[in-house]
Formats: C-alpha cells, sequence, structure tokens
C-alpha cells in the first residue's frame, strides 16, 4: 500500500499548489497587476539595436579601442538605452560605399553619413530615404532648438525633410599659411597680390628656401580633387559648385569664365613645376599635410587647426620653422575670398528603416545633453575649470579625438563654446584668429533653396566637372575643353536649372546674402 500512500501525497502536493496560485490570483489582483505591467515596461525598456554608417574623420583611436568599443560611445548608448553597431568606410572610397549601400535592397542600415549635396540630392530623387519631419517632432526638440531655419530650408524638399543636417562650425574653410622663415632666407616680401603669390610659389620651389643645397622644396600643394586651393579661386570672384550673383541673377560657378582663368593659373603653375607634383595622390588630408610636416612646402591653404596639427609638428621637426597666416590672395579685379559651406553633412534614414524614431532620438541627444561632453571630452578627464576658463590636458584630448566622429554627426554653431573650446587647446596656436580670418573673406553659396525639380533630375550628371577640373590642372586635358563643357552644361539641362534657380532667388531676394 506504500505506493497508495505516494501517489496520494503527491496528488495532495499538485492540489495545494494549484490552490495557493489561485487564491495569490483571488487575493492580490494588484500584485498580479502590477507584475504584468513590470513585464511589459521591461519589454518597452529593452535596448533596440541601431546600425549607422559614418566616417572616422581620420581621427585614430587608441590601442584597444575601436569605433564600436569605446567610453564616447558607451556613454550614449547608456544615456539613451541603444545599443549603437557602427560601421566606418576607409577614407579614400567612403562616398562610393555609401552609394554601394543605399544601392542594395538588403541589409540596410538605420544611418548613414552623407558629406555630398550633390548625392543627397540624388537619393532623394531616387526614393532611397525616409522623411524625417513626424520623427523630429516626437524625439527632436533638441534638434529643432539648435539647428537655424535656413540650415533645415536645404534639406527639406517637397514639405518634406530628408536629413538632419550637421552644420560647418567654422562658415568658411582655408586660410593661407607661409613659411615666414623661407620668405626672410630668400629676402622676400608677404605676397599680397595674386601676382605676388605666383613669384613667391616659384622662389620657394628654385631657390632652395631652406638652404639645404638640394631642390627638394615646393611653393604651393593641394588635394586630389583640388580642394584646399579655394583661395586661389576666390582671387577670380568664385568658388566652386557654387551659385553667385551676376548683374542681379544667379549663375553656376563653375561654367564661368573666372573659373577657366582660375583653373589656368593653377595649370601655369604646375607645368612650371611650381605645384607639389604629387598632388594627384592626395586623396586624404593626410597624405598632403606629411609634405608640411616633412617641410617640404613652404606655403599651403591650410584649415583652421593646422596651426595646432601639421604645423606645429613641423615646427617641432625643425625649430628654424616659422609660419605666419596671410590674407588671401587679391585678384586683379580687387576678389579675394574662401568657400564657405554651410552644411558640413547630411544625417539621412533609409525608407526602410525601422528605428528611424531610435536614430532622431540618437542625434538628438549629441545635439542637446551630450554636447559638453562630446565636444570637449570628459570633464575632470581631458579638461578642467580653472579660474572660469576650460584648460585642456592636450594629451587626454589627442587620445580622446576620436570623439568628433559622434560629435560632428550634429554639429552646434555656438560661439561662445567654440570659443572657449579652441582656447582651451592653447592661445599659442591662435586657433580663435584663425577662425576670424577664414570667415571675414568666405564666399557662400547665394542659392540656400531645395533643389529644383530639373536639379534633382540632372544634377548628378550636371555636376561632374571636378575631374575635368584636375586634368586641365595637369595639362592632360587642354584649357579650351572648359568652354565645351560649359556649353554642354547649359544644353543637358542646366540653362533649364538655372531658371528655376532664379525662379526661386527672385522669391527670396535676400536669403542668398550672407
Amino acid at each position: 500500500m506504500l505506493w497508495i500512500s505516494k501517489i496520494l501525497n503527491t496528488l495532495f502536493f499538485v492540489i495545494y499548489i494549484l490552490a495557493f496560485m489561485f487564491l495569490s490570483f483571488l487575493l492580490v489582483p494588484e500584485t498580479a497587476s502590477n507584475i504584468t505591467g513590470n513585464s511589459k515596461e521591461a519589454s518597452s525598456q529593452e535596448k533596440n539595436t541601431i546600425s549607422i554608417v559614418i566616417n572616422d574623420l581620420s581621427f585614430p583611436f587608441p590601442d584597444g579601442l575601436d569605433e564600436n568599443h569605446n567610453p564616447y560611445l558607451t556613454y550614449i548608448e547608456k544615456q539613451n538605452g541603444l545599443n549603437v553597431d557602427v560601421y566606418i568606410p576607409p577614407v579614400t572610397s567612403y562616398e562610393n560605399t555609401v552609394h554601394n549601400i543605399l544601392s542594395s535592397d538588403t541589409n540596410l542600415p538605420d544611418m548613414l553619413s552623407i558629406y555630398s549635396k550633390i548625392q543627397f540630392f540624388r537619393y532623394v530623387d531616387q526614393n532611397k530615404l525616409m522623411p524625417l519631419e513626424g520623427w523630429i517632432e516626437k524625439y527632436g526638440s533638441g534638434l529643432k532648438r539648435v539647428i537655424p531655419k535656413e540650415v533645415w530650408d536645404q534639406v527639406t524638399i517637397g514639405g518634406h525633410i530628408y536629413a538632419i543636417p550637421s552644420v560647418n562650425l567654422v562658415h568658411g574653410n582655408e586660410l593661407m599659411y607661409i613659411r615666414k622663415d623661407w620668405l626672410d632666407n630668400l629676402k622676400l616680401p608677404q605676397p599680397v597680390t595674386l601676382e605676388d603669390y605666383k613669384k613667391v610659389i616659384q622662389a620657394f620651389t628654385e631657390r632652395d628656401p631652406d638652404g639645404n643645397g638640394k631642390n627638394d622644396t615646393f611653393g604651393f600643394t593641394m588635394m586630389a580633387n583640388l580642394e584646399h586651393s579655394s583661395p586661389f579661386f576666390g582671387a577670380h570672384g568664385v568658388q566652386l559648385n557654387q551659385w553667385t550673383e551676376r548683374r542681379g541673377e544667379l549663375v553656376y560657378a563653375d561654367i564661368l569664365p573666372e573659373t577657366k582663368e582660375a583653373l589656368s593659373f593653377l595649370a601655369e603653375l604646375y607645368k612650371q613645376k611650381w605645384i607639389d607634383p604629387d598632388f594627384p595622390l592626395h586623396t586624404t588630408r593626410q597624405t598632403m599635410l606629411e609634405k608640411i610636416v616633412e617641410g617640404k612646402v613652404g606655403l599651403f591653404s591650410a584649415a583652421w587647426y593646422d596651426t595646432r596639427g601639421a604645423i606645429a609638428q613641423n615646427m617641432k621637426k625643425d625649430p628654424k620653422a616659422k609660419w605666419i597666416p596671410l590674407e588671401n590672395p587679391i585678384g586683379k579685379n580687387g576678389e579675394q575670398g574662401v568657400n564657405g559651406r554651410t552644411i558640413y553633412g547630411y544625417q539621412v534614414v533609409p525608407k526602410e528603416s525601422l528605428h528611424a524614431g531610435d536614430v532622431i532620438r540618437f542625434l538628438n541627444f549629441i545635439a542637446g545633453k551630450g554636447l559638453t561632453s562630446l565636444v570637449f571630452g570628459f570633464e575632470q578627464q581631458v579638461w578642467k575649470r580653472k579660474g572660469g576658463e576650460i584648460i585642456s590636458d592636450f594629451a587626454e584630448h589627442d587620445k580622446h579625438l576620436y570623439r568628433g566622429i559622434y560629435s560632428a554627426l550634429v554639429n552646434v554653431d555656438d560661439r561662445k563654446m567654440l570659443r572657449a573650446r579652441v582656447d582651451s587647446y592653447g592661445k599659442q596656436y591662435r586657433l580663435y584668429d584663425n577662425i576670424q580670418r577664414v570667415e571675414r573673406h568666405a564666399i557662400h553659396d547665394a542659392f540656400l533653396g531645395s533643389p529644383t525639380p530639373t536639379m534633382l533630375k540632372k544634377w548628378g550628371e550636371l555636376a561632374g566637372s571636378r575631374e575635368l577640373f584636375v586634368k586641365i590642372v595637369l595639362g592632360v586635358a587642354p584649357i579650351e575643353s572648359f568652354d565645351a563643357y560649359a556649353q554642354q552644361w547649359k544644353q543637358n539641362g542646366g540653362s533649364q536649372v538655372t531658371k528655376e534657380v532664379n525662379e526661386w532667388y527672385k522669391a527670396h531676394p535676400h536669403e542668398g546674402e550672407q
């Protein structure tokens, strides 16, 4: 009968458990309800994952860290309850990689950074991107506050916002720096006019300015796509890929006779072998700046922060080196200036993404609560307050430069913060003075409207001038090919785009003024 006893005991135990559960449900309904509520809350708090494709801006990571494993990304993730998967394509093939990703229908990321206005227009026209105004309204109050209306207007097409724009913190991008010790060695005055610059560039190439008895210096260098030559176009009254005013109407600078003259000027310098012959290989700023650090070039159109970078490195390497800023070259008609591009980059969301809201929350945090830590670095680690000023630890600041790949996704144009930031890096680098010099002569695009109908359809082929312009400078294509290009540009839709741009200009007569 022992087996009957065991069965009864087991049965009584099961009945006891069931009765206890039933009574618990009856006697404490609020507790049961709370348990259910907590389950839903826990489910809603599970971390979503967003995947993003961004540019590393050539910032190095310290040993043991990378774009997916570092304290700044961890900070962003914890503050927003997100997991962020970061993919960084090679800098030299970034645009092609983004194009290939967006051309695919599978495994699309939730956000991509685009740096080309042309590419941005093209993807909107191809219906690749998600309208974001609803998500911005829900999760982007900080973005709405810090991004000006005129910048939003440039990413609003057909009444829809297709990107979170990141503005240029400095309203211009280049200024001339020259080796003062080389000028002194050759007993040359500081150049002022375009012709003065040409004479100095020639002398720096041919007259052994460093006195080492070798023919190993050049007067000027730039990048393969003609970046860092902006002041020479400014001396001719134009900037590439901009609309500019002529006799009350807007015209595209890339087809103007003044642009042809600027290309002819650079082509002459290259033909005379006064420009660094390796410039076509400078596909990144780093390769160009290596020539500055090594003391092979005595004049270049620098970024405002290069005094703390390549220039400082060259002066450390060569104690005799002395660099000074110059005013931009003045052309025959008294014109001068540099490109004053407003938008630095576009953060876009593929239309297939299921996490657009999380992307906006991520960017809203960068532009708001996370701004100070992502721009300055972590307080007490990278910087401290002393006597009302922010003092940065240079070693820690340089170690943490990579934080800029996140902060640059939504640059915030806060002049007080910018001044405090650059002064904290050391006033001896004259960074804020450099910024003021850049902005003093910045030439801005006069067309600030959304892309016109024909621009959306045709701009990809209309904006393909840079390859030809490089060939003209290299002497591979004759200067006369510019005229054929300008005529073809008009026939292939450029004339209609110009008509549409001027319809906008007449309706917004003051918006193109900076």
